[in-house]
Parts: C-alpha cells; structure tokens; sequence
C-alpha cells in the first residue's frame, strides 16, 4: 500500500458511493450467473443468446456485422471471433456483404432459430425468479431510471484520466 498522502478528493469513493457501487456490482453478477446457468442448461451461453435474439429482430433475421455489433455494445472483432464459434456449431450462418466487400453478414438460420426457441423460455422463467418477480413497479421504473442515465452518460463522457496524468497535468 502506497504511504503518499491523497491530495485529491475524488480519489476515493465516498461510504456512501462505494457502498451503491458494491451492491450494485454483487446485484449484476448474482443475477447475470443465475441467468447465465438456467441458459447453459439449455446449451446456449449468455453470449449467443445475445447474438440470437437480437438477431431475430432484424429483418430477415440478417445483419451486417458492424451493425450487430454496435447493437450489442461489442466490438465487431468479439463479435467476430463469437460468431465463428456459433457457425461452426450451426446456430448461424455467414456471408459475404454484397454492400460492403470486406465485411460480412450475419443470418440466422433455422437451427439458431430453433435453439432459441426453446432457449428463450428457459430464460424468461429466469428473468422472472432472478429479477422481475422480486421487484415492484416502482423498483422496476427506477432500474429503468438509472440504467437510462449511466447508459446516456457513458456515450457524453470521456474516459477519465489516470491520477498520474491528472497529476502530471499540474495545478489546474
């Protein structure tokens, strides 16, 4: 442990803040491993059912890779080296962009669909015993509440600065 002195306020969580931010952090990865093991069950990880049920939802159930992954939230490399993986198990299928000569799309095909299918149930049982059932309506609305305020900050914010370069910096 470090025996400089912090200068700075904002190095440290206030009790409060890293009390949230602990809850919050036990909260996701309790619910997203119970999810997680009632969809292994059913031989689909959380990762393809991501990729499968936000491809039913394209027209067609097909995708350009680049705007699969934006919908995701991954880079289109993860998604990439992902859906190499759910082809070779024949949950989806590839192929070249006619639009775009170096990428690729995405297409869903029937076993995906039929993997999902059956998926699909299993994970809505979950998110109800793990989540939904377990709130209220108002519990519900504020989860909404902050999930749409840190999810509209994380595209306003840039990525915080390191002390050392906040310190570097000098005086402001």
């Amino acid at each position: 442990m470090s025996t400089k002195k912090m200068t700075a306020t904002r190095d440290w969580l206030s009790p409060a803040e890293e009390q949230a931010w602990r809850a919050f952090r036990r909260m996701a990865i309790h619910v997203r491993a119970q999810i997680g093991q009632a969809l292994a069950e059913t031989g689909l990880s959380e990762a393809d059912y991501e990729v499968l049920s936000t491809l039913v939802e394209r027209p067609d159930t097909t995708s350009t890779l680049h705007a699969q992954a934006a919908k995701m939230g991954w880079s289109r490399s993860r998604l990439s080296r992902h859906a190499s993986r759910m082809e070779s198990r024949g949950l989806i299928e590839r192929a070249a962009d006619p639009s775009d000569g170096r990428g690729c799309l995405l297409i869903l095909g029937r076993p995906g669909c039929n993997a999902l299918r059956v998926a699909a149930q299993t994970h809505l049982a979950s998110v109800r015993h793990h989540f939904a059932d377990l709130l209220d309506a108002r519990d519900l609305r504020d989860i909404e509440r902050i999930a749409g305020k840190l999810g509209a900050a994380a595209g306003d914010r840039p990525e915080p600065r390191s002390r050392e370069a906040r310190a570097s910096e000098g005086p402001a």
